[in-house]
């Protein structure tokens, strides 16, 4: 019997996942989260084979989730609406066995969770198209001081806290606009956000 956690924090959408895994033969819904601290400790107390979780949930994402659960012997699929490249890299850097999307047909699933317990990894076809197109073309350090900028930090602000030049933060700003193709900050928060690049 494959041992499954679900980590959903839309109620109806985690009854009715946990509804059709139980319809399955050789599955068993353990455990059920809202959020992604509850898988976690789920995980850890019921020690699942599969946990099946969302990305945005409320206290902790299901990457996170997903990064801590590493090495714990619990395989992860993630199910989301979100097809972004910068969650499925670091969804494969956490070490997930599955990304699927939302809209996928039902007995998808299963199937892949029967693949998983098998030793493959199964990810979206759409993700591997646009995994190879859409590396973050940002530095670690830019990325800290965009994600700064999206914080609401002034230019002043982020120098105090990195301990870097005013001069210093104006240049990777503008290298920032300049990488990404944009005309203002704004727009560089709002298209990071998109494709899934911030923490």
């Amino acid at each position: 019997m494959i041992r499954i956690v679900i980590a959903e924090d839309q109620r109806m959408l985690l009854g009715a996942l946990g509804s059709l895994l139980s319809l399955e033969d050789d599955m068993e819904v353990v455990g059920k989260a809202s959020n992604g601290e509850e898988a976690v400790a789920l995980a850890k107390e019921l020690k699942p084979d599969i946990c099946v979780m969302d990305i945005e949930m409320p206290g902790k994402t299901g990457l996170e989730a997903a990064e801590e659960l590493k090495g714990l012997g619990c395989k992860v699929i993630i199910l989301t609406t979100f097809a972004r490249s910068g969650y499925f890299q670091r969804a494969l850097k956490a070490g997930v066995s599955g990304y699927l999307l939302k809209d996928s047909p039902s007995e998808e699933l299963a199937s892949s969770i029967r693949s998983v317990m098998s030793g493959r990894r199964v990810y979206a076809p759409e993700l591997m198209d646009d995994v190879y197109s859409e590396e973050n073309p940002l530095t670690e350090r830019e990325m800290e001081v965009l994600e700064l900028v999206a914080d609401g930090k002034n230019t002043k602000e982020i120098a105090g806290q990195l301990s870097l030049t005013t001069g210093t933060v104006r240049n990777y700003i503008s290298t920032i606009l300049d990488k990404l193709q944009v005309t203002n900050r704004i727009e560089a928060i709002t298209q990071s956000k998109e494709k899934g690049w911030f923490k």
